[in-house]
């Protein structure tokens, strides 16, 4: 008897994860917020009590991708490849060794170091603030899926002393277990995350009292520095029973007249000119840009929105970043930052895109060099 190919394909999609979910570790699946934490969720305006989840603005367009087939070749693409560069040659793209006497000297400039994807340290006028910190080698529940192209410039023992992580949601490509089983250690770290986001790091060992949850538009000051969660159109979930449980969020980060963004994962709405008229404009704006899909654009910025949220932001120089570590969608590893260099050549804004590892100064005389064109196919 002969077996239809796409039964065969759906039992092989369903099958292979259950097999690996066995063998991963169940701690990276993270803890799901208790009762006593659900009440405090509650208080949120974005928040649904009936349904105990957090909710978009624009639920619309939720219900249009939920509606969308998911199966039009894209996740069987996605799983098993198309396009074969996907994936950078081997080794991977350079990685710079900075020095990090240097990075922490104190500077009246603000110094930035990208690890690739959406992972950045920043020595924001002598505070040190660690962006959305993935350091395993998959971001991924599933052992072997979503590999890393390639290490990190540093090692989880050479990073310096941390002042603030910020996490902008729980997704394993954002918040990652073996990170934060590190940092748990260093009592003197903030850890500021979006609401319920707290269940997780505590389930891993976080010490409570270092963690501080925000909302929408809720404003901290540490010091003389200042953070605020701004809104972003996404989702949560850190397995098939959590989804939207814990809020999503993008970060101001501001000292004085100095401001950088960072936009977290979310599709375009009308939340990017809301923060750009209210706390632009920014120096520097990291703005999630690759692993899109025209099917998933309610949850992830297309390329010319990475450019159209920009300028809403009002922000003076580009930092894309959600490239460079992983591959999440079906394009080419170099189309997201081929997408914004030509942009910022015909539109004339200032591109920053350091290779990873390299330290750069904001502000200071920054000469891009397109270093990622010689590793494309010709």
């Amino acid at each position: 008897m002969k077996l239809n190919l796409s039964y065969i394909s759906v039992a092989i999609i369903i099958f292979i994860p259950i097999v690996f979910f066995i063998f991963s570790s169940c701690s990276a699946l993270g803890t799901r917020p208790d009762n006593k934490m659900k009440l405090k969720l509650a208080k949120s305006s974005h928040y649904n009590k009936e349904k105990e989840v957090f909710e978009n603005r624009n639920l619309e367009a939720f219900q249009r991708m939920a509606n969308r087939d998911k199966f039009e070749g894209g996740f069987l693409k996605f799983l098993f490849g198309d396009d074969k560069n996907e994936w950078p040659p081997k080794p991977g793209l350079p990685v710079v060794k900075p020095n990090m006497d240097d990075f922490t000297k104190s500077s009246d400039q603000m110094k930035v170091i990208w690890f690739g994807h959406s992972t950045f340290l920043v020595n924001f006028y002598g505070k040190i603030v660690l962006v959305d910190p993935v350091f395993s080698k998959h971001a991924s529940p599933i052992l072997f899926t979503i590999q890393r192209f390639q290490k990190t410039p540093l090692t989880l023992e050479e990073m310096p002393n941390i002042d603030y992580i910020l996490i902008s949601h729980d997704h394993y490509d954002h918040l990652d277990v073996k990170a934060m089983k590190y940092f748990r250690e260093k009592k003197n770290i903030q850890f500021l995350v979006p609401l319920g986001v707290s269940s997780h790091l505590i389930g891993w060992g976080v010490d409570e009292n270092q963690i501080h949850e925000f909302d929408w538009w809720q404003e901290e000051k540490f010091d003389d520095v200042s953070f605020v969660a701004t809104p972003a159109q996404h989702f949560s979930g850190r397995s098939i029973n959590d989804k939207n449980m814990t809020l999503w969020a993008g970060w101001i980060v501001q000292k004085d007249q100095h401001k950088l963004f960072f936009s977290g994962d979310s599709g375009y709405d009308t939340h990017f000119k809301e923060i750009g008229d209210k706390f632009g404009p920014f120096d520097i704006a990291f703005v999630e840009s690759g692993q899109y899909n025209k099917a998933w654009e309610e949850v992830h910025l297309l390329p010319d929105q990475t450019i159209k949220a920009f300028y809403d932001l009002k922000g003076e120089m580009l930092f894309p970043v959600h490239w460079g570590a992983f591959k999440l969608s079906i394009h080419s590893w170099y189309e997201p930052i081929e997408n914004a260099y030509k942009a910022s050549q015909e539109k004339g804004f200032k591109l920053i895109a350091p290779q990873i590892g390299e330290i750069v100064t904001v502000k200071k005389e920054y000469k891009l060099q397109a270093w990622w064109k010689n590793l494309i196919p010709k």
